[in-house]
């Protein structure tokens, strides 16, 4: 007999384990989601940022290295309308850190872009029949939708919101995230760009366990076996864990990154916009110390990070994103493998009073 709680995620997904590892574009390559699901866990692969070949090369080499179920990670936005005096004002807003660092102002302004899901990306997936198929930012349109179900995957996506929850349900989701405002990297919000209705986990999974009828994965905040058990308590079926796997040996993060994640103060956090254009929380670093965290010059994601990418070539720690959740604090080195067990075998004593 199964000893967890709450099985509903493990029938679902066909894991053994509740723990999700969270799919974090940049420092998530195959190596760590092999890890992750061959752990017994769910192991999750960001797309956003990958090229059509890029997905298809690491998907296959998941596939050649583990035969259990995993996770791919579509963003859904909307590209964003050019507006070249929104361009023009942020590059401005920049010029004195040009200026400080020796970069050429007038040099043309990189293009920072994140995919959204379209056919391309969904071709892939009918190719590779991923178990699970996660999106950020809502869903993507309903023909899409349908070619993903048809696949046979599991369709989850994030919410920040109750409301957002209830959407999702209505919308065809086979499970929802429940996305605290602890949770490092994007705010996964598509109702609404109000940072005031976003809730912390705490208040959030309850909220959302009882709205909806579908199984509910807590994330944010979560990096040791406490949290996993406080997860099942307020009514969550798994936990997705995204900080905790920058410390594993899988993790591929910048030596800035590296340093801060094991340096900074457990309060030198913030939601930022300035990196991508949308609300982000990272440690904080120069540039959102001295533009503010939030910014309303930033142009709409993704295009806000093209400008900064010059600086960020002279001097990476004070410019580049260092996404982190608030729990950071907790990470401890040691493999994908290990950490999945333990947040199981640890969570699960905790949870039965061992």
């Amino acid at each position: 007999m199964n000893p967890w709680p709450d099985t509903r995620i493990l029938d679902l997904f066909g894991i053994e384990l509740p723990v999700i590892q969270a799919p974090m574009a940049g420092a998530t390559q195959s190596s760590m989601v092999i890890a992750a699901s061959n752990a017994g866990g769910l192991g999750s692969m960001p797309a956003a940022m990958l090229s059509i070949e890029q997905l298809r090369a690491e998907l296959t080499t998941i596939r050649q290295h583990s035969a259990r179920p995993f996770n791919v990670n579509f963003f859904c936005h909307q590209p964003p309308a050019a507006d070249e005096q929104r361009a023009r004002d942020w590059k401005n807003l920049l010029e004195p850190y040009y200026r400080e660092l020796g970069v050429d102002f007038d040099a043309p302004t990189p293009v920072s872009n994140r995919a959204p899901f379209d056919h391309a990306a969904c071709e892939v997936v009918e190719e590779f029949r991923p178990e699970v198929v996660s999106f950020h930012f809502g869903l993507p349109e309903q023909s899409l939708l349908d070619r993903v179900k048809a696949t046979g995957a599991k369709v989850v996506s994030s919410a920040t919101t109750v409301e957002e929850a209830i959407w999702l349900e209505q919308h065809g989701c086979d499970a929802i995230i429940a996305m605290g405002y602890e949770a490092g990297g994007h705010r996964g919000m598509f109702l609404s760009d109000d940072l005031s209705s976003q809730v912390g986990i705490f208040a959030l999974v309850p909220q959302v366990a009882d709205a909806v009828r579908v199984p509910v994965i807590a994330a944010g905040g979560i990096a040791d076996a406490r949290g996993v058990a406080a997860a099942f308590m307020l009514g969550a079926s798994a936990v997705q864990v995204g900080t905790a796997y920058l410390f594993t040996s899988e993790a591929k993060v910048s030596a800035s990154h590296h340093q801060a994640l094991r340096t900074a103060r457990e309060s030198e956090t913030a939601v930022t916009n300035i990196f991508t254009g949308r609300p982000a929380r990272g440690i904080l670093n120069r540039v959102m110390r001295e533009l503010g965290p939030i910014c309303d010059k930033a142009p709409a994601f993704p295009l806000a990070g093209g400008a900064l990418m010059p600086l960020r070539a002279k001097g990476e720690a004070d410019f580049s994103n260092l996404w982190a959740g608030q729990a950071f604090p907790l990470g401890k080195e040691m493999t994908t493998a290990e950490l999945t067990r333990r947040l199981a075998e640890e969570g699960l004593a905790k949870l039965l009073g061992r």
